[in-house]
């Protein structure tokens, strides 16, 4: 927590020093006049609006004319509750904390107003996103571009795994929003000393899926890009859950930020169907092929599988295709324009099924996924939320369906506390699904010796040295393990 707390002093705010005078009555409705300019407590649960804000329109929120005709052209036919509380702050000034579910428009929160403000003043690099994964960093791009379409916007996305000397030079021609993850664009302002430059006049930083960014050992690296920015500056952090950190974070800047809660800890949209099947692990896959082969027959159009590790997406994707099934898979052992291949293949509707490990699971916005099935129970409840929330996005309707194994008890019942209901039973005929059985066995011998042949584990086990490696050469090992210890014990308070 020190680090975390060193990161909110004088040399590195998270949030701008300027002083913001307190109301001192909570306000708890928002109307088309002018916000004040304090920091206030705000819940609003969606599924129960507060009757003052539903009637709001865009155009009752002070963007430009051009905003509200792009906002139609979309199809956005009214702000949702988080775009209307934070949307006028935004636009009047001040620093936002945002915490609302996923599917519930974080990202035109923050980029209306954020495009509102570049139209009048465009210059340089105006506005810095940091995410924490390079597929978030990609589709925020998508979605600044098609928010700003009438703006002749420069959008830049600078993330790992891509060539670092294009990306500099895609810098210091001042592209209008730069979309970033902290490894890659902390190299390249300590390798480049033109670089920090381009952001001495940034006039916005955003902190998307800010639990994941305080939580993860991002400390070095933020360290490196605060003191790029100046500090008469907006900072604002959107999040699907609340954490210690971000807690911390707000205690800390309470009369500097103004802060949106829709709901208090974990939740899930009411449009989501959660249900469960209990079974054996050994037969899991059998399962999985069974559900599978009866999307079409469900109505449903693409789903997402999320597993727990790198080595059980790829043999799963190797199982998946050996038994014909179409299949896109998505993991960290990748390269880039692998990762990027699959995506797309996936958003494109070439294949339904997309493998992924929790580099999928957070922010990604795609219109068709109506299941989600956790393959893997994750560790830790908020993992959960950010992955089923892959579905079930803008009021559409979708199921989430999680394998639970005698080993997974413990995790779905902590799951159910946070989330404050049970999970409903998968209803299916066991006898039907074990038709299969020996089909999927002899298909994942043939897909367990196929990884062998094409080297995975071997590519794996070289990975992960030089993952220890750099991180004991930077001192950061032993604290990466406590941090993570303390962060998801404390992810549920």
């Amino acid at each position: 927590m020190a680090e975390q707390e060193a990161l909110i002093d004088e040399n590195f705010p998270l949030f701008s020093q300027k002083p913001i005078k307190r109301s001192s009555k909570p306000v708890t409705t928002i109307t088309d006049t002018p916000p004040p300019t304090h920091h206030e407590l705000i819940k609003d649960t969606s599924s129960n609006p507060n009757p003052n804000t539903t009637r709001l329109t865009f155009s009752d929120l002070n963007l430009s004319d051009w905003a509200l005709q792009t906002c139609k052209e979309l199809g956005m036919k009214k702000p949702t509750p988080v775009q209307q509380h934070c949307i006028p702050r935004i636009l009047s000034g001040e620093d936002v904390l945002g915490i609302a579910q996923t599917g519930s428009g974080k990202t035109a929160a923050f980029a209306l107003p954020i495009l509102h403000r570049l139209a009048e003043d465009p210059f340089g690099v105006f506005c810095l996103v940091v995410t924490p994964t390079r597929e978030l960093a990609y589709q925020l791009a998508e979605q600044f571009r098609a928010l700003g379409s009438c703006l002749n916007l420069r959008c830049a996305v600078i993330v790992g795994g891509m060539d670092m000397i294009s990306q500099s030079q895609t810098l210091m021609q001042r592209p209008h929003v730069v979309i970033a993850t902290p490894g890659r664009i902390k190299v390249l302002i300590e390798q480049n000393p033109d670089i920090p430059p381009v952001f001495s006049n940034t006039k916005f930083l955003v902190l998307d899926e800010a639990d994941r960014v305080l939580d993860t050992g991002f400390e070095d690296e933020l360290r490196v890009v605060f003191n790029c920015l100046p500090k008469n500056r907006q900072t604002l952090l959107f999040s699907a859950t609340m954490t210690s950190n971000l807690q911390s974070l707000l205690e800390v800047s309470a009369n500097k930020a103004y802060f949106y809660e829709a709901y208090e800890g974990f939740q899930t949209v009411d449009t989501l169907k959660q249900q469960y099947i209990f079974i054996p692990k050994n037969v899991k896959d059998v399962y999985l092929l069974h559900i599978l082969s009866r999307m079409e027959d469900m109505g449903i159009r693409s789903a997402i599988i999320f597993v727990s590790t790198c080595r059980s997406c790829h043999l799963l994707g190797l199982l998946m295709e050996e038994l014909d099934q179409e299949v896109a898979a998505l993991h960290s052992f990748k390269s880039q324009s692998l990762r990027l291949s699959a995506l797309h293949r996936f958003k494109s509707g070439k294949v339904p099924v997309l493998l992924a490990t929790d580099v999928a699971s957070r922010g990604l916005d795609i219109p068709t996924v109506d299941l989600v099935i956790n393959y893997d129970i994750p560790r830790y409840p908020r993992d959960y939320v950010h992955r089923v929330g892959r579905t079930a996005r803008a009021g559409r309707g979708g199921l989430a369906i999680s394998f639970i194994t005698q080993n997974d008890i413990d995790l779905i019942h902590e799951i159910e506390a946070d989330l404050g209901n049970k999970l409903e039973k998968f209803e299916c005929k066991e006898n039907e699904v074990l038709e299969d059985i020996t089909k999927v066995y002899k298909a994942k011998r043939v897909a367990t010796m196929k990884m062998m042949d094409d080297g995975f584990e071997e590519k794996a086990k070289a990975r992960k040295a030089q993952k220890m490696k750099s991180l004991a050469d930077k001192g950061l090992l032993t604290k990466n393990k406590r941090r993570k210890r303390e962060t998801y014990a404390n992810a549920s308070h």
